[in-house]
């Protein structure tokens, strides 16, 4: 079954023409990779219709990525006047770890790290393979689902939860407000998009407070409660403000949460495109370093987080084009992750493909700090689901999410073979 539909030359380089992020056309939606080509190949370093600039060449990501002193992560330019002064959207989009530059990034950073350590993450195991096989049980009993709800998206919410030590009976809304508020990070927004972000950062906001009173008088295991860790700040040091630290816990969902549950769906629907890449990984599953490589090609290859952003400090230039000071920067990480300056036939999915230096968790300071607890999680969720169902099939054409930051899919119904 077609996954990913093609898209002729002529076409792409005819929306290359015209890019700009904020009037994109349905099939750029669902194949973003040869528009992304004609603009390296034409134009890498862009500069689009508002005046920002989008850059589509790993080599030109990976330089702003290293120069955190001239590219700032700070949004507040940027979001103050997409989301308006004092709505809980601005709020939380300029408190969170991602968008913001040191002293405050180094903070939480630190903090959230304490808890992900290598050990901390060998321990997440067994409970997480427990919770992939009794989902695995329930799809077999069903002989099928939908590779989204029934299974991707039902393991980092589980997992994050964990870590922030949210009651199983509060979960339920979880993934709905984390959707709603990722989703206003589009770079255009309808009314409803941003109705729907500032009513689930409210409403996660006020469920914080009562969460983070209650750890307050009944602290968790510093280790591996983040929560705790963060209501308590660093020993003898600064702790957050209530503000930091509610945006910071709506963050952490936020960055778990989507992202994991696209590299799992991706990496099983694209697998459905390359039979023979998925009857060498069911061959492999027991292999932990087969699976390593693997999920390092999925994220390559269909990267969960598509976009980045930075602001320039200072006037700089960026693949011999001049930037001025204040240029708003996009960072196209799927464009950079299919270059073919730096990943040999990039648009082919090779699950054995060593030296992998894709930006699926950008570099630098900002490097995803959950990185190992993704890797873990779709390690064990995609080599048991085809240890369990190495014939599944999708019984329909999955549905793509429409959405340019965020690559994922809506719903994909399977069959369990």
């Amino acid at each position: 079954m077609r996954v990913t539909p093609p898209m002729a030359p002529e076409r792409a380089r005819e929306i290359a023409a015209y890019f700009d992020l904020r009037a994109l056309p349905a099939d750029f939606h669902a194949n973003p990779y040869p528009v992304y080509a004609a603009l390296r190949e034409g134009e890498p370093v862009r500069r689009m219709p508002d005046g920002s600039w989008f850059l589509t060449r790993h080599a030109d990501l990976l330089a702003v990525y290293r120069d955190a002193h001239a590219f700032s992560s700070d949004k507040k330019v940027e979001f103050t006047p997409k989301y308006g002064p004092g709505t809980p959207l601005l709020e939380h989009h300029t408190t969170s770890l991602v968008f913001n530059d040191p002293p405050l990034h180094t903070r939480v950073r630190k903090l959230i790290m304490g808890a992900l350590t290598r050990r901390a993450i060998a321990e997440m195991e067994p409970g997480l393979v427990a919770l992939v096989d009794r989902l695995l049980d329930a799809i077999a009993a069903k002989s099928g689902g939908d590779l989204v709800e029934d299974f991707a998206a039902a393991i980092p919410v589980e997992i994050i939860g964990n870590l922030l030590a949210v009651p199983h009976a509060d979960r339920g809304p979880l993934r709905g407000w984390s959707l709603a508020i990722l989703g206003a990070l589009e770079p255009k927004l309808s009314p409803e998009q941003e109705q729907a972000g500032n009513r689930s950062v409210r409403e996660f906001s006020g469920y914080l407070r009562d969460l983070v009173a209650d750890r307050r008088r009944h602290p968790g295991d510093p280790e591996h409660d983040v929560l705790t860790r963060l209501i308590r700040g660093e020993s003898g040091g600064e702790q957050l403000a209530e503000a930091e630290l509610l945006q910071n816990c709506i963050f952490i969902l936020n960055a778990g949460h989507e992202t994991t549950t696209n590299l799992i769906a991706n990496a099983l629907c694209a697998l459905q495109e390359w039979p023979q890449q998925q009857e060498w990984l069911a061959a492999r599953t027991g292999d932990a370093q087969a699976m390593t490589l693997a999920v390092d090609e999925f994220l390559r290859f269909e990267s969960s987080n598509q976009l980045g952003n930075r602001r320039a400090l200072r006037a700089c230039e960026v693949g011999g084009v001049p930037l001025p000071e204040g240029a708003l920067v996009t960072l196209g990480i799927g464009a950079a992750n299919r270059d073919p300056a730096q990943f040999a036939h990039p648009d082919v999915l090779d699950l054995a493909r060593e030296d992998n230096r894709h930006l699926a968790f950008g570099f630098g300071i900002h490097q995803c700090a959950g990185l190992s607890l993704a890797r873990l999680e779709g390690r064990v969720a995609i080599g048991r689901f085809l240890a369990r169902f190495p014939r599944y099939r999708l019984t329909e054409t999955p549905v793509r999410g429409g959405r340019a930051r965020f690559r994922g899919f809506l719903k994909a119904p399977f069959a369990a073979e």
